[in-house]
């Protein structure tokens, strides 16, 4: 994570910004009568303060972190979603899940301490496997029910219990297309903290073309060359950047 210092103040689930010199900016206080915060500086350092579960002040425009990463350093956006990471997991885990007792926040690390059965919960990681899965200079996209309309994307999902990410990236294409890949290589990691995934791309081949579509999984899937992609997602994340890769190593 790259090393910048900021607080980010949030209100509900939205960042706040105040307009200044033409532009948004962070709004950085006051910070009276705030509701939560916690500091961190382990990697660059950061401190999220949850000012309400309401209304932001005045004088200050509430965004979505989608919203935010146009306003923002994509370095400060990785803090500031990790500062809504912070925030999920203290608001999922003040009671213990094991007895139910009020949880005790420790200050040492990211952790929660039930006082009554010593149950210690961390910051919720749930790792999904994403992938660029090609045949020649033609890549194999998938879109959602919930995509904006016309987008497509690469074919990713979540780890199983006992599954290596290799597996998960055979099992993920195979459930939604019938495509069994080869070729597994690895791409590249991103934190998507919606909630709190950690998406781990890779590239993987294929010399099979004929899709068989899990319609529970995906609304559709097909073969695009090159030259005549669809709309594609948001260079904020990583599934942008494997496309813009394959374009790249197919001279696009």
């Amino acid at each position: 994570m790259p090393t910048v210092s900021c607080r980010f103040f949030i209100c509900g689930r939205k960042l706040l910004f105040r307009e200044k010199n033409g532009g948004l900016h962070l709004y950085d206080g006051p910070d009276g009568g705030a509701i939560y915060r916690r500091a961190w500086d382990d990697v660059g350092a950061g401190e999220v303060i949850l000012l309400s579960d309401n209304a932001p002040p005045a004088d200050c425009l509430a965004l979505s972190l989608r919203q935010a990463y146009a306003h923002l350093p994509e370095p400060v956006w990785m803090q500031a979603g990790r500062a809504f990471h912070v925030l999920a997991w203290w608001r999922e885990h003040r009671f213990c899940s094991r007895c139910g007792e009020k949880t005790e926040e420790q200050r040492e690390e990211l952790a929660m301490l039930c006082p009554a059965c010593g149950l210690r919960c961390y910051p919720r990681l749930t790792p999904a496997v994403i992938t660029a899965v090609t045949n020649g200079n033609e890549i194999l996209l998938g879109r959602s029910r919930h995509f904006p309309a016309g987008m497509y994307s690469t074919l990713a999902g979540f780890v199983e219990p006992g599954e290596t990410l290799e597996d998960a990236v055979r099992r993920e294409v195979f459930e939604e297309t019938a495509i069994t890949v080869e070729s597994i290589r690895y791409f590249g990691s991103q934190p998507w903290p919606f909630p709190h995934s950690l998406m781990i791309g890779f590239v993987a081949e294929t010399l099979e073309r004929a899709i068989r579509l899990n319609y529970q999984e995906l609304e559709d899937a097909r073969w695009f060359p090159a030259d005549a992609l669809p709309p594609l997602p948001d260079k904020i994340s990583i599934a942008r950047r494997l496309i813009d890769a394959f374009l790249a190593e197919t001279g696009r």
